[in-house]
């Protein structure tokens, strides 16, 4: 029996230094891995910030030269807002001379109905004399 016992002992050893030997290369692989995945999500981010590097100079340099622009920018708005009082004024003149048309037309009408009343006058006189 003694040797039954030491031989179970020996096998449970075995077994706990197997399961031992198991743990200790399933964490060096899980090590690995880990060291691998972050390998790989440090160049992905080193990608990232050399383009974040070199998108924040472009815009630095867009900015410098939209800078040169305000200038224009502020008299383009000048000009924008000389136009619209100037199509205002239009508006304004073009109606005025609308108005005035009108009077002179019917100011127009007016002598002439007088004249060709006063040429019917005229040429009732006429048929008098005839």
């Amino acid at each position: 029996m003694a040797k039954e016992e030491r031989r179970d002992e020996l096998v449970e050893s075995l077994n706990d230094l197997l399961r031992s030997v198991s743990s200790m290369v399933k964490s060096e692989l899980s090590l690995e891995l880990l060291k691998k995945m972050n390998m790989k999500v440090e160049e992905k981010y080193k990608g990232f910030g050399d383009f974040s590097s070199e998108l924040r100079v472009y815009v630095e340099q867009l900015k410098s030269k939209s800078g040169g622009f305000d200038d224009y920018v502020q008299q383009i708005d000048a000009i924008e807002n000389q136009v619209s009082h100037f199509e205002a004024v239009i508006s304004m003149i073009e109606q005025y001379e609308t108005n005035n048309s009108l009077e002179l037309l019917q100011n127009m009408n007016m002598k002439v109905e007088e004249e060709y009343k006063g040429l019917g006058d005229l040429s009732s006189g006429l048929k008098v004399f005839v």
